[in-house]
């Protein structure tokens, strides 16, 4: 049996703590304290702490259980801790959700999930919303990058009513070539025309194309998060184009 004196000794540094941060210490608690798969949230203090380990200064306890609680309202707002069933539930007691046990003991997989519960996915174009967020979620960065941009490349396609066969960089330079491209805007400068036709192609061919032809590795979420964003903005122009 573990409190969370036993993971975060110095209240200081309990304290200075994001909710999201104790959160992860709380689902480690959560684990080391289950009985029958349950537990009770805010049985964490032990107060006073029976492992040998200095309790907290009773004088901190109000501002403790404040962050506690902000601890573990995050973790529900996540679904990564869920009621118990019936009146176990009813009583307050609670237990592990699908997604909490398969990231409490998996720093990485958390810290790729804390990152993507912290991106708004209403930032996220409605075509692919979903299944990207979800990669994002589960640490799938390659996935959710290639996932964003091909369906750039879809819709694009759809719109400008080219052909099967074109795709990538040649799909790009057709569907916004600054003279004849069908989802130009002829009101425009040819020079905002023409870059249009370059952001397209380069972003295809910088985001889209690699993770297609060879294994490309990314680590960093939000390097991920941005390149789906820019997915996400190339989405909303070509809906402007086709009048969608």
């Amino acid at each position: 049996m573990k409190n969370i004196v036993d993971l975060v000794p110095d209240v200081d540094t309990l304290l200075a703590l994001a909710p999201e941060e104790l959160g992860r210490v709380l689902l480690r608690v959560a684990k080391e304290n289950l009985q029958n798969g349950l537990f009770y949230p805010g049985s964490e203090l032990g107060w006073p702490v029976s492992s040998g380990v200095a309790p907290y200064p009773q004088n901190r306890r109000p501002e403790i259980e404040v962050a506690l609680a902000e601890g573990w309202q995050w973790l529900r707002i996540h679904l990564l801790i869920v009621p118990a069933p019936e009146m176990n539930g009813a009583n307050g007691h609670a237990m592990l959700s699908r997604r909490g046990k398969q990231l409490v003991d998996d720093d990485g997989a958390f810290d790729n999930y804390r990152q993507a519960a912290a991106f708004p996915k209403e930032l996220l174009h409605s075509a692919m919303a979903d299944v990207v967020w979800i990669e994002l979620a589960r640490g799938n960065l390659d996935g959710a990058v290639f996932n964003a941009f091909k369906e750039v490349e879809v819709a694009v396609r759809r719109a400008s009513g080219l052909q099967p066969t074109d795709i990538g960089v040649p799909l790009m330079r057709k569907a916004f070539h600054p003279d004849n491209g069908p989802l130009i805007d002829k009101e425009q400068p040819f020079a905002e025309r023409d870059a249009l036709m370059h952001l397209f192609a380069g972003a295809i061919g910088s985001y889209k194309n690699p993770h297609s032809h060879r294994t490309v590795s990314l680590t960093d979420s939000r390097e991920a998060q941005e390149m789906v964003l820019l997915a996400s903005h190339l989405l909303r122009i070509v809906d402007a184009r086709a009048g969608t």
